[in-house]
């Protein structure tokens, strides 16, 4: 990979900053982002990676995006990866034995980028990029933001890879409090997430609310449905049959399990309906399971979909149902539902209900038969109702408002490090190149 030298009016210094410059930030930012993870990978946390990059860029700031060495290149994006690791090509999803060498690939990619690019701020994504933004903003005197999508500690006891109550468990927690502390601001994306960090203990003046969004334009239920109706028909869905999607990670705190037994019940009573669950990893382990209960013929895994086509995806489904089991994290995939005018059938979460705003079909996590009773409920909304669904997303979780409060924070973080009372007389050495 070619990396380029840019020229900037303010420079990075690593070590000791003899200056620093005393002129208000430029309309235009340089943000540099850290992504500890295979962008982009259609799903979670790399959509609202790509949101945020896209609406930024929008409004002409640049973004440069370091991650690691897999991942689908996306075009307009400037991503540089980390040294190619030939071993392993798939992509990270959650805990990884892996992260530990891959993340140090990541930290000298980083530092690489943060001389050549000289960003004005550092905004790291998870609890690996805020550890190497906060490390790397120190250096260089860079205000670091941490987009935080909720706890390190409960997304690895979710994928099992450490037990519960055990030494490790332990070990971790105090490291997750520490990386929480390491950034200037922390940025949660749901009210879960803030609830945590403030249960936590840390500084509420440090956290500011960016939740997850929706770029209206892309998720256009009108625009999407030609490409719904071809979907029903690539997967054999028979005309006037009523469809429930499901778009996301398959995985068990996800729900997919209590997903499968949930339409084990329901569809013997429901001879029109039919579930689309589509993601993965994983699909042909459950669609094995929904074999065994007998009902492979009307609930159909179409695996993995591109980000680009999820709007025809969620087209072709008349409800949607995110049975999500986790209770820190966001829950991105609603927001989606909600923008196609889906009616939503979600656990009763924190998060879930300040996403729905009262317009969902909530159920008990674990509950099968409350979630029955919520896909019916869902089933019955009319026009109005759905209407009613992207009106709220309109209103309150558009990207192209929703980017203004993440700018706030920036502008912020650089007012306050580029303080009179900070500054200092003109340069006496050259910084580092």
């Amino acid at each position: 990979m070619t990396l380029r030298q840019d020229s900037h009016d303010s420079s990075v210094t690593i070590g000791p900053m003899k200056t620093r410059s005393c002129t208000p930030p430029p309309r235009s930012l340089r943000i540099l982002m850290i992504a500890p993870t295979s962008f982009f990978a259609d799903y979670g946390c790399h959509v609202r990676i790509l949101e945020e990059i896209t609406a930024l860029q929008r409004l002409g700031h640049r973004v440069r995006l370091c991650t690691y060495h897999n991942g689908r290149n996306l075009p307009g994006i400037d991503i540089r990866r980390s040294v190619d690791v030939p071993w392993l090509k798939r992509a990270e999803v959650g805990s990884s034995r892996h992260k530990a060498y891959l993340d140090l690939a990541l930290f000298a990619e980083t530092l690489r980028q943060l001389v050549a690019f000289r960003p004005d701020v550092i905004h790291s994504h998870l609890h690996e990029g805020a550890l190497i933004g906060g490390v790397l903003g120190r250096l260089a005197r860079r205000p670091v933001v941490f987009d935080y999508q909720g706890s390190l500690t409960e997304e690895m006891l979710d994928h099992g890879f450490i037990r519960k109550h055990g030494l490790r468990e332990r070990f971790f927690r105090r490291i997750e409090r520490r990386i929480d502390r390491i950034a200037d601001s922390v940025v949660p994306s749901g009210v879960a997430a803030r609830r945590y960090l403030e249960c936590s203990g840390l500084d509420p003046s440090r956290i500011r609310d960016i939740p997850d969004a929706v770029d209206l334009a892309r998720f256009d239920p009108m625009a999407a449905s030609a490409g719904g109706r071809a979907i029903r028909e690539q997967l054999g869905i028979p005309p006037g049959a009523r469809v429930v999607v499901y778009l996301g990670l398959l995985a068990e705190y996800q729900g997919t399990s209590l997903l499968i037994d949930a339409a084990a019940s329901y569809l013997p009573r429901h001879p029109d309906v039919y579930f689309i669950v589509a993601g993965y990893p994983g699909a042909e382990i459950y669609a094995h399971h929904a074999k065994e209960r007998g009902i492979a013929d009307r609930v159909i895994f179409p695996g993995k979909i591109l980000y680009e086509d999820a709007p025809a995806l969620l087209a072709a489904g008349d409800i949607a149902i995110a049975p999500k089991l986790s209770t820190t994290e966001s829950n991105g995939k609603i927001f989606n539902y909600m923008a196609m005018e889906l009616p939503t059938v979600a656990t009763d979460t924190p998060t879930n209900r300040a996403i729905l705003g009262g317009l969902g079909h909530l159920f008990q996590p674990g509950d099968i038969d409350g979630l029955i009773a919520a896909l019916d409920a869902a089933f019955a909304d009319g026009s109005e109702a759905r209407a009613e669904l992207r009106e709220r997303i309109r209103a309150e979780f558009d990207w192209s408002h929703r980017v203004d409060d993440l700018l706030a924070v920036y502008q912020s973080l650089i007012s306050g490090q580029r303080a009179p009372e900070a500054c200092e007389a003109a340069p006496s050495s050259p910084s580092a190149r």
